[in-house]
């Protein structure tokens, strides 16, 4: 997949490489959509989400490596793309499998509600320490957060680097505290 991109991934390919069975790949994974799922999930598997005590850091360290993924995931299997290259590549395509095909949807969904889980741990500690306000959803905030990075990878084609990842992570949590807050306390 990161040599040929979406459209060159052959299960033909990865059966030789790695020297199973084509009935064994597909009885695990019965079709390209469902490998490439469970891949994404294995590189995604790869990002720590630490908790610190601070927050703002966690999130900014787990959401730039977030971003880089879905940057490397942006030019797979194009040659020399740089970032000039818009296209949102292979995560494009599996959103649009995902709305395809009903199993590759629930798979997809799976995948990231088992993921997510793991920053709003984090972020349920934030506000048990004081450090979000006890009104504030974790579950929302993420939103706010990875909806953003998936925004612009999926709609506008804007980078996604460090600055902008730190740039949104202090303006979601500046305004869900003064949100909870109005009077700045």
């Amino acid at each position: 997949m990161t040599e040929r991109g979406y459209d060159g991934f052959a299960i033909d390919e990865v059966v030789a490489r790695a020297s199973v069975a084509k009935t064994t790949l597909y009885r695990r994974w019965p079709s390209k959509d469902h490998l490439l799922v469970a891949l994404v999930a294995r590189i995604q598997d790869e990002v720590e989400v630490a908790d610190t005590g601070d927050i703002r850091r966690d999130l900014t360290v787990y959401l730039t490596a977030v971003a880089t993924g879905l940057d490397r995931m942006r030019r797979v299997g194009r040659d020399g793309a740089g970032e000039a290259d818009r296209s949102a590549g292979v995560v494009a395509e599996l959103v649009a499998a995902a709305a395809r095909h009903p199993d590759v949807g629930d798979a997809v969904r799976g995948m990231f509600a088992r993921r997510n889980a793991l920053p709003l741990r984090p972020l349920d500690r934030a506000r048990e320490r004081g450090a979000l306000p006890t009104g504030i959803s974790s579950e929302v905030v993420f939103d706010q957060l990875a909806g953003a990075l998936y925004y612009r990878l999926l709609i506008t084609g804007a980078p996604i680097g460090a600055d902008y990842v730190q740039e949104l992570v202090d303006q979601v949590l500046s305004t869900a505290t003064t949100a909870s807050h109005p009077d700045g306390t």
